[in-house]
């Protein structure tokens, strides 16, 4: 390829992106020339009426966004909610990742700068709305008083006001100084949803772009002045720490700079990746691996499973749950699922520059406050001397909730005075997780007259929520693994879920995309399965009967019956599976179609998706993050597992920790529908649709109950040959 094709290739790309796109995007770039990337929030000459809104006089309009990127769309969602109360330019509109402050940008629902729990739309929904038709009044206002009229004869449309009597229309930048100067009213009306022009329509994403043409900068990319590179080893079982280190081989290597020896974990630092990477190999580390150092899978099992057997802390009870299990047709079973990393594409990693006061982080964060807390505390600084620079996140899934990475590499960029960036190998990425914790579903139900008469119900497992953030651990209560279960969708008169914290030995655990409905929309979905064979009648039919109160979700239910062909006839070894979910507020109805051949492999033939996530601010992204998260969900369901031995993770890579790949992915069809009511949660819903669905589709084909994940292809193997 020559230059002139190289050139020729990007602007025909370029072109075609643009096509229909509007809304400029600019990512900081300053990174490479040392400065930060947050602006310190300069307003003087802007208009600046509240924390998310920028418009200078020439009519720019900077959107400052308390989420984070990671490619879910929420720039993109975010800048519709506000632009449209605002009643703003799209064309003229720009984003920037807000600076850390929880009292300004902290998530209503949690109270902290944090993104995730599919919650940035419907936790930030009507504060952005409100903050933007504040601005819009302000400006009315302005432009009322320059022309000495009343506000309520002025009105606002793509970034100008115009007052229809006398013909006259100011630009947003022309009023900019003067809106600066009024009072904001308060209790603005907002806009009814049939009047919205940028919320529901198919917005192209805001990030595309520069992703396609190399502009876009994730935390990994940060190059500054005078930086090295560094890697690290940490110890391999958990818990332990380092005993000795013999660097004398690695010094030696060209490139190597200094070896960094913490409590845990062993770094080299070297003027490029390649130096500190081949300078670690050559380490001769000597482990002090502590107690942990004999446990297995089965340990972690074993001990979970004897926790299950324990009463729960209870956390609904309706009816009468003991008279109704005592009655009708008994159901038990038990549902697993097993520890798994993130493997998100983009490795762990932080660059830190600490200086004689401060300290100063590029990296890509889900929670920027309590990245920039602990940083001070490793750095032995103030908060308020610490910067955290974020950028595009090369995807999270909960890993980069976490603020480890950070921590490391702030202790190790303590021993030098140049910037470091510290990049975790893909090895050390995936045994060094926090992982999704072990799950232990049992649910003891009965039948009568073809319905669920009583329904119990107690989850076992890790109290993610007890570390992160104690205050949502109350009597014994973790509100994210009931998640789902507490709030099943159906109608059941007799019921009752309950709660065992089971701590797996030594494993740190953490949140996993889909967080708590993970484990519980498998084992209720799963159960109905079972339960509607028992009772003899088909798995819709028999949901739609106890979906009575709840029309969103038999709504769904009933349409995606009608869009995936169900009961229509299919070749032998080739089933249907359903799953309903209420995750996240949002209502979905799921239907995998899947062929299992005589050796147990699963070929996916089809996939439809109904969703009801109320108003959809971007249709486009509804159908992307359902299509991305049923991928997800279900390389999880096909090959997903962690496994322990000797205290260590035994997978590594993507050869043995893989992935779904493009030729195994069927046609997915994602039904959007139109809807009033408030924004639900979508990023994460996908991903706990798929397992059940295929795991209901299995026995729908094969007639084998399968009770953990990943698929045992075994069993399916030996349910043929039976």
């Amino acid at each position: 390829m020559n230059a002139h094709d190289s050139v020729s290739r990007r602007a025909l790309l370029t072109g075609g992106l643009a096509t229909g796109f509007l809304l400029a995007f600019h990512l900081p770039l300053r990174a490479a020339v040392n400065e930060p990337v947050q602006p310190r929030d300069a307003t003087e000459g802007k208009f600046a009426p509240n924390a998310f809104i920028r418009i200078d006089e020439t009519g720019r309009t900077v959107l400052m966004m308390p989420q984070v990127e990671m490619g879910q769309g929420t720039y993109t969602s975010i800048s519709a909610v506000l632009a449209e109360e605002l009643d703003a330019d799209w064309s003229r509109v720009e984003v920037q990742h807000a600076p850390p402050n929880d009292k300004l940008y902290g998530n209503p629902t949690f109270g902290l700068q944090v993104t995730g729990n599919s919650n940035s739309i419907r936790a930030w929904w009507l504060p952005l709305r409100k903050a933007g038709a504040t601005a819009r009044a302000m400006l009315v206002q302005a432009a009322a008083a320059q022309w000495g009229v009343e506000p309520a004869s002025c009105t606002a449309s793509k970034g100008e006001i115009a007052h229809e009597a006398s013909g006259r229309k100011l630009a947003y930048g022309a009023l900019a100084l003067a809106a600066q100067g009024q009072t904001p009213p308060k209790d603005v009306a907002l806009k009814d949803p049939k009047d919205f022009v940028i919320i529901g329509q198919p917005l192209k994403r805001l990030d595309t772009p520069d992703k396609v043409n190399g502009k876009a900068v994730y935390g990994i990319d940060a190059i500054l002045p005078g930086m090295k590179f560094a890697t690290v080893a940490a110890c391999p079982v958990f818990g332990g720490k380092v005993g000795k280190v013999d660097d004398s081989a690695a010094v030696k290597l060209p490139g190597v700079r200094k070896v960094v020896v913490l409590d845990d974990m062993v770094a080299v630092i070297g003027d490029h990746m390649w130096a500190a990477k081949k300078g670690l190999e050559a380490l001769k580390i000597e482990w002090n691996e502590g107690p942990n150092a004999a446990i297995t899978t089965k340990d972690v099992w074993d001990d979970l499973r004897k926790a299950s057997q324990k009463d729960g802390a209870v956390a609904k009870s309706d009816g009468d749950i003991a008279r109704a299990l005592a009655s009708g047709d008994k159901f038990e079973a038990a549902y697993e699922l097993p520890f798994l990393a993130h493997a998100s594409m983009e490795p762990i990693n932080a660059t830190v520059h600490v200086k004689p006061g401060s300290c100063e982080i590029w990296t890509g964060t889900q929670i920027m406050t309590r990245v920039q807390s602990e940083a001070a505390k490793a750095a032995g600084l103030p908060v308020d001397k610490v910067i955290v620079n974020n950028h595009l996140l090369g995807g999270g899934f909960g890993r980069k909730l976490e603020p480890d990475m950070v921590i490391a590499a702030v202790k190790i960029a303590k021993q030098v005075d140049y910037p470091v960036k510290v990049v975790w190998t893909r090895e050390e990425d995936i045994q060094h997780d926090v992982y999704r914790p072990v799950y232990r579903d049992q649910i003891t139900a009965s039948l009568v007259d073809g319905k669920v008469a009583g329904w119990k119900y107690k989850v076992a497992g890790s109290a993610v929520l007890a570390r992160w953030l104690p205050p949502a651990f109350q009597k014994g209560i973790d509100i994210d693994a009931i998640d789902a279960a507490v709030d099943a969708p159906y109608d059941f008169a007799n019921f009752h879920v309950e709660y065992v914290r089971a701590e797996p030995l030594s494993v740190p655990t953490g949140f996993w995309r889909g967080v708590g409905p993970n484990n519980n929309v498998f084992a209720v979905e799963c159960a109905m399965d079972e339960l509607a064979r028992k009772a003899g009648k088909d798995p819709i039919e028999f949901r739609k009967s106890m979906l009575t109160k709840n029309p969103r979700m038999l709504a769904v239910l009933t349409q995606v019956a009608e869009k995936s062909g169900w009961g229509e006839p299919l070749p032998p070894r080739v089933g249907r599976g359903v799953c309903v979910q209420p995750s996240f507020a949002s209502f979905i109805a799921t239907v995998v179609e899947a062929e299992i051949d005589d050796i147990g492999e699963i070929v996916l033939r089809r996939i439809t998706s109904v969703v009801d996530t109320g108003i959809a601010v971007n249709p486009d992204t509804v159908k992307a993050q359902i299509e991305g998260g049923l991928i997800f969900g279900l390389t999880a369901a096909l090959y997903g597992e962690i496994t322990i031995d000797k205290g260590r993770v035994q997978q590594s890579n993507f050869h043995d920790y893989r992935m779904m790949r493009i030729n195994e992915t069927p046609k997915i069809d994602v039904i959007v529908v139109k809807s009033g009511e408030a924004p639900g949660g979508i990023g994460e819903a996908g991903v706990n649709a798929g397992p059940p669905a295929l795991r209901n589709a299995i026995l729908a084909a094969t007639g084998v109950a399968l009770r953990r994940l990943p698929i045992d292809r075994k069993l399916l193997a030996a349910g043929k040959k039976a």
